[in-house]
């Protein structure tokens, strides 16, 4: 299978490549706080950004899950494959870490690969969704589309996802389990799939849709890119898993994260949350966008124990 990797991703930077100077004059225009981002500041968060991975560890017992029902959810989200941070070789670091919490499910929340113009290292599709194919959990690996893999290179993506065999469900469910313990695994499709004009999108999502394909009275975990869906996800849904935000990906000390790409600014940041009884768990992911840095939310992979 041929990729064009031109298609979707940025050339490698001049034979120069990235200097520390230009890291970090990216990294004070990201943040508007030059004072923050220092010079000490900013090669910290390079580092962090490249070295750093947390387990971040979510256990509850949410609505509409049954009493006694224990499932373990591995959730990979925003890798951005490429250097400097997230080279071939971190992103095989990421896939073992996964696989060691061997939990029964693991998902994967979209965007693949990197598209700041700080790249380093190339990772094509082939090289990224190999590592991906080494994912194992018992009841399989489950893969939804990001804007930036719509954005930037939609067919490879799909094409390198397809290749290995992971699934991606946009707008579609699959029930899952056993007997007596099964639960419908549904995924959204993007919801700023489609860039019409400055801060205007045109998403692939439906909802409604989606939820209709779950046509038992099973509990349903949903999968989505960007967590602005959650004000209209409805009680049916006893759980709902976002990435998209990197949590801020820039959050200095006793400072709320002033980059949120969010209609609603922090309110969906990071974390768990819950509103209205209903409840969705934002991961951090682990990548970077705009500039490969990371401060105060070093890259994770979430570990959620239902029941």
């Amino acid at each position: 299978m041929t990729f064009d990797v031109r298609r979707y991703a940025p050339p490698p930077p001049a034979a120069s490549g990235m200097t520390r100077r230009g890291l970090i004059k990216a990294g004070i225009g990201l943040t508007g706080l030059a004072g923050v981002m220092a010079t000490g500041t900013g090669v910290y968060a390079a580092m962090e950004a490249a070295n750093g991975l947390s387990i971040t560890d979510y256990r509850l017992s949410p609505p509409g899950w049954r009493v006694g029902q224990r499932l373990t959810i591995t959730v990979i989200a925003d890798i951005h494959a490429g250097g400097p941070n997230m080279g071939i070789a971190r992103v095989r670091q990421v896939v073992d870490a996964a696989n060691a919490l061997g939990s029964d499910l693991t998902v994967l929340l979209g965007d693949y690969f990197a598209t700041h113009r700080f790249i380093t290292e190339l990772v094509p599709p082939e090289a990224w969704s190999a590592e991906l194919a080494r994912l194992k959990a018992p009841l399989g690996v489950y893969a939804i589309l990001g804007n930036h893999d719509w954005w930037h290179g939609l067919e490879p993506t799909r094409a390198a996802l397809r290749h290995v065999r992971i699934p991606v469900m946009e707008n579609d469910a699959v029930l899952l389990g056993e007997a007596g313990a099964r639960f419908w695994l549904a995924g959204l499709g993007d919801q700023l799939a489609y860039r019409l004009g400055h801060s205007l999108f045109r998403g692939v999502d439906d909802l409604p849709g989606t939820l209709k394909r779950c046509d038992t009275a099973d509990p349903i975990i949903l999968l989505v890119h960007e967590p602005d869906i959650f004000v209209h996800v409805p009680d049916r849904v006893s759980l709902t898993l976002a990435g998209h935000t990197h949590g801020g990906q820039i959050r200095p000390p006793l400072i709320a994260p002033f980059w949120a790409p969010s209609a609603y600014g922090a309110r969906f940041a990071y974390g768990h949350i819950i509103e209205r009884g209903r409840h969705m768990i934002v991961s951090g992911g682990l990548g970077t966008s705009k500039v490969p840095m990371r401060l105060g939310m070093p890259p994770e992979i979430v570990r959620v124990t239902l029941g």
